[in-house]
Order: structure tokens, then C-alpha cells, then sequence
């Protein structure tokens, strides 16, 4: 045996005989190198594992969130859907008004109008492959559509806010109900029997009965005339103004601001006239018109 030989002595407990075993330094070094190398092999794989299994655990994770998150891009892809037919329905509700109103030429040219319909010939798998892009991409379209749209039905409340306050100031009802004894425009008078032209209507009617305002104005003159007797004039919007004649009274004084079906003044017999009734007359810009134009 040489001196780099070692020697293995296994002595049993409990009698038996003594067990030898031969080594030589080069097996010793070799044994170690082994184990150390099997060690080492035991610990990166049992590393790898663990971090395997982790990152298995964290890939089924990743999954269920993926699931989660599809099914949310799934709800959201329907509501932008919903979203985008109640967008083209308004659009069409606003062409109808706009075309009833006479203004169709106020939208938008960036605007679009009566777009929707399904999607031709797509699987529901398809539908679900849609990357959230594209989802983005219609929200922002319907985004710019929604404001386009707000811009329209602002144009069009301040468009009908203006017709219902023209509507309020034009003549349009009865000022007092009853017959009428004399039309607009010329007829014999009377009083001489020669032609003349009569700028309004008589309205026959009890005395006392009570005349409305056909429409919103301001009352700009009470006043009392030897033709028309006791009379008054109220001053609408747009040029209007009407005025009454051979009231009994007057219920208002200049300057008050009267509203349609607000009581004016009270049927009379004053002036030059032949009997109870209400001279009712209608003004453009200082130019006599038929009334009869705005009676309903």
C-alpha cells in the first residue's frame, strides 16, 4: 500500500468481524468530486423546480385573469354594440327634427348620420378575438360622435327655444269669441254708404265680454279715439302689433307686459259704431293685414 493509500475500518457493535476497505487518494478525490457535483445537481433541480412550480401556479393565475378579462372585454364590446344603435338612433331622431324644422343644412360635415346595420358574415368567435384596439378605436369614434351630437340637439333647443317664443308673440287665437258682422278690406260703410276699406275685423259679441290677448306682447296704447272709441294696442314680437277697438273698458295700462289668454279690457259699444261688438286689428310693420290669416 503506498502512503497516499487510506483504509476504511468498519467496526460492527455488536461482534462480527472487522470489515477493510482499500482506498487510494485518486477514488477519495474522485467520490468527493461526485457527491459535491450530485449535491449541487440536487439543489439547481430542486431549485428549478420550485421555481417551475411557482411560475405554474402563477400561469394558471394569469389565466383565470386572462378568463376574467375576456369576459369583461366581451361585456364592454356589447355595451359599446348598444351603445353605438342608441348613437344611430338619435341621429336619425335628429334628422327627422331637423328636416321638420328646415334645418337640415346645420350639421356637421365631420358628422355621420344613419350609420349601423350587423356585421356581415362574422363568427361569435371572431367577435371574440377582436383585440381591445379595436374597442378603443369605437369608443373614441362614438366618443366624437356623442359630442358632435350634444352640438346638434344644442343647436336645435336654441332654435326651438327662439320658434316658441316667436309662437308666443304671433296672434293666434280668438280675442273674443262671437260672429263676425264685417270682414277685412273694403266694403260700404254704414255710416255714409260709400266705399271704404275696413283694416280689420268686427267681432259681434255681448257687452261686457271679456277679450284675451291672442299672444305675448307689451301694451303701448290705452287710449281713446271719436272713431274708435275707447281702444288699445299691444306690441308683439317680430313687427306684430294688434289693436282693439269700442271697448266698454280697458283691463290694462300702457306698459303692462300681458301674456296669450290674459284678459285685456271688456266688449263695448263706445266710438262710432252701430252696436256691440270688438274692432279687431292686426299690424306687420305698420301695415294692415287680414286677421283672419291668424285665427285658428
Amino acid at each position: 500500500m503506498t502512503i497516499k493509500d487510506h483504509t476504511l475500518i468498519i467496526v460492527p457493535q455488536k461482534g462480527g468481524s472487522i470489515k477493510k476497505i482499500y482506498a487510494t487518494s485518486a477514488l477519495i478525490k474522485f467520490a468527493s468530486v461526485s457527491i459535491a457535483v450530485l449535491a449541487l445537481c440536487a439543489i439547481y433541480f430542486s431549485y428549478d423546480y420550485v421555481k417551475i412550480k411557482g411560475k405554474t401556479a402563477e400561469l394558471a393565475g394569469l389565466k383565470r385573469l386572462t378568463a376574467a378579462q375576456k369576459d369583461q372585454i366581451d361585456l364592454l364590446a356589447g355595451r359599446v354594440g348598444e351603445f353605438e344603435k342608441k348613437m344611430t338612433a338619435l341621429q336619425h331622431f335628429d334628422r327627422k327634427i331637423r328636416i321638420m324644422t328646415n334645418l337640415e343644412g346645420g350639421h356637421d360635415k365631420n358628422q355621420i348620420l344613419g350609420i349601423g346595420g350587423p356585421i356581415p358574415e362574422e363568427s361569435d368567435a371572431e367577435l371574440r378575438e377582436l383585440p381591445i384596439g379595436n374597442i378603443r378605436k369605437d369608443i373614441d369614434r362614438l366618443l366624437e360622435e356623442a359630442t358632435f351630437q350634444d352640438r346638434s340637439f344644442r343647436e336645435l333647443s336654441d332654435f326651438l327655444t327662439k320658434q316658441q317664443s316667436v309662437l308666443a308673440s304671433t296672434p293666434s287665437i280668438w280675442p273674443v269669441m262671437g260672429w263676425v258682422s264685417s270682414e277685412f278690406g273694403y266694403r260700404t260703410s254704414p255710416f255714409t254708404g260709400k266705399r271704404e276699406f275696413h283694416r280689420g275685423i268686427d267681432i259681434a259679441t255681448r257687452v261686457g265680454k271679456e277679450i284675451v290677448a291672442p299672444a305675448g306682447g307689451i301694451v303701448t296704447g290705452v287710449s281713446k279715439k271719436k272713431g274708435m272709441g275707447n281702444m288699445l294696442r299691444i306690441n308683439h314680437r317680430n313687427g306684430i302689433s294688434t289693436c282693439y277697438g269700442h271697448l266698454m273698458k280697458s283691463a290694462v295700462k300702457n306698459g303692462h307686459r300681458v301674456k296669450r289668454g290674459d284678459v285685456i279690457g271688456y266688449v263695448g259699444n263706445s266710438g262710432r259704431s252701430t252696436g256691440t261688438h270688438l274692432h279687431y286689428g292686426i299690424y306687420i310693420n305698420g301695415v294692415s293685414v287680414n286677421p283672419r290669416r291668424y285665427l285658428l
